[in-house]
């Protein structure tokens, strides 16, 4: 569509970021925040790992699936996000590689997953409050609240990314500081031996691992929203290492707490058991705050979540594979169509229930993470010389070899996913097999326009000079 519409297009050029000055850009600290909500927002929701495993396997789950999946896909998007550093972000990465029409695949399995994983927050945030105010449990007051809820968030989105990234620092250290106190008022009960207990004959394995790669991946989200952060071919590396040290100790160290001192019983390990042991740890107080940090971590994954989505949106009407409406900021300088798309999709996928929000969007996840895989492998091998302001130091065969245990995880995953989770992903692909081609119909009949935005760096023609210097 547009400019690139039958053409593959990779940038080799040194300056490639895309500039909008009149915005003011996302410095290293609010973006570690936004990358810790895109992928953790705390170990709320990890206790299905003790239930599903036992302490043992929950804990080595968050120390080695790191070096498996995490690890990988956080040093891929920190190469390839300072490769393209503009909104497009992992679309602009498999358009290069693959073409315009796998690259738009990508973006609408990846926004639809992002959507999907959305729709999860603002029920999990009215859950925490049903204890207090019980109307919230069901029926007209529910839905209501989820309204109001997605609208007053998306509302936060809509007056600016730094705004939302200052907000993510205030409530991620609101939500880490309980479990730090919870911590040391723990040490007199921790007993070692509680925390090597293991049967593996009483093993969840469908629930085990989809909970730890719900809980440790999407760390590509960020590259959607490079365009808009300061020096991105710096602050990016570092904002991806400081935040996988965040996201890990922040399930590592509060499950080595629950487990160590307090004894076990594995049907007590639900959502919100943390809550359960600070009231035995330290008392209603700390309780009430674990509760509280909960809540408020729903908000956070939130609007983390919801500006990487849309901001995907406008990256995608930039390089003209979506319409141009798409690409009208806010005088925010936020992309306003596409938190409108967003939310409304939000809104549509809240009935489902939390365990088909989790399959379902890993599922979608599944298959765009393996186009990233391939497009970085090919990039390596098509363009070794390409700039690559942080580059993987490995060579071609190690990024092969790096690739292939999180494709074997994701196969692992796939086929733990039920039936109904099957069919309902894979209708959602045809959907995209199907739009991509709906839209170059509608440019050819000029129904919608769609523009390659002149800010960004011309790929295609850096594309076809390295080309023509090739054959000379």
């Amino acid at each position: 569509m547009g400019e690139y519409g039958n053409a593959e297009y990779v940038g080799l050029e040194e300056d490639a970021s895309p500039r909008y000055d009149n915005f003011k850009k996302v410095s290293i600290v609010p973006l570690i925040f936004l990358i810790f909500y895109e992928v953790s927002g705390g170990p709320f929701g990890v206790e299905d790992t003790v239930q599903a495993a036992g302490p043992l396997l929950a804990l080595l789950g968050f120390l080695l699936f790191p070096f498996i999946w995490s690890i990988p896909e956080a040093l891929i998007t920190a190469e390839m996000g300072t490769m393209f550093p503009e909104n497009c972000g992992y679309v602009v990465w498999v358009s290069s590689a693959l073409g315009p029409y796998w690259g738009f695949q990508q973006g609408w399995m990846k926004w639809l997953s992002g959507v999907i994983d959305n729709a999860l927050y603002p029920v999990l945030f009215l859950d925490y409050l049903k204890s207090a105010i019980p109307g919230l449990e069901g029926g007209l007051p529910r839905t209501i609240a989820i309204l109001a809820l997605t609208m007053a968030l998306t509302y936060m989105n809509y007056r600016g990314l730094t705004v939302v990234g200052w907000v993510a620092v205030l409530l991620g250290v609101f939500s880490i500081l309980p479990f730090v106190v919870m911590g040391m008022v723990a040490i007199p009960e921790l007993e070692p031996s509680r925390w090597f207990v293991i049967d593996l004959h009483n093993v969840n394995w469908g629930l085990y691992l989809n909970t730890l790669f719900w809980n440790l991946n999407y760390w590509d989200s960020i590259s959607t929203l490079s365009g808009e952060v300061e020096n991105p071919n710096k602050t990016l590396p570092k904002a991806l290492f400081y935040a996988l040290i965040l996201v890990v100790l922040g399930y590592f160290v509060p499950l080595l707490v629950g487990t160590g001192a307090i004894p076990l019983d594995r049907e007590m390990w639900v959502d919100g058991y943390f809550a359960d042991i600070g009231k035995i740890l330290g008392g209603i107080w700390l309780r009430s705050w674990i509760q509280g940090a909960s809540a408020v971590s729903n908000m956070g994954m939130f609007v983390a979540e919801m500006s990487s989505d849309s901001f995907q949106l406008l990256g995608m009407a930039e390089r003209g594979m979506l319409p141009d409406f798409f690409a009208k900021r806010s005088r925010y300088g936020t992309p306003l169509t596409g938190i409108l798309f967003s939310a409304s999709g939000v809104i549509l996928l809240s009935w489902l229930s939390f365990q088909e929000i989790i399959a379902a969007e890993n599922f979608l996840y599944c298959f765009g993470m393996i186009m990233e895989f391939i497009a970085f492998v090919k990039l390596r091998m098509r363009y070794p010389a390409a700039s690559r302001p942080y580059r993987i130091p490995i060579g071609t065969t190690g990024a092969i070899l790096m690739c292939i245990p999180p494709t074997l995880l994701i196969c692992v995953v796939l086929a733990l996913a039920s039936f109904k989770v099957m069919v309902i992903s894979l209708l959602a692909v045809m959907v995209g097999l199907v739009m991509q081609p709906c839209l170059v119909y509608a440019e050819k009949k000029r129904w919608l326009r769609f523009s390659v935005s002149s800010d960004l760096p011309d790929f295609l023609s850096a594309h076809h000079r390295d080309t023509e210097s090739g054959k000379q």
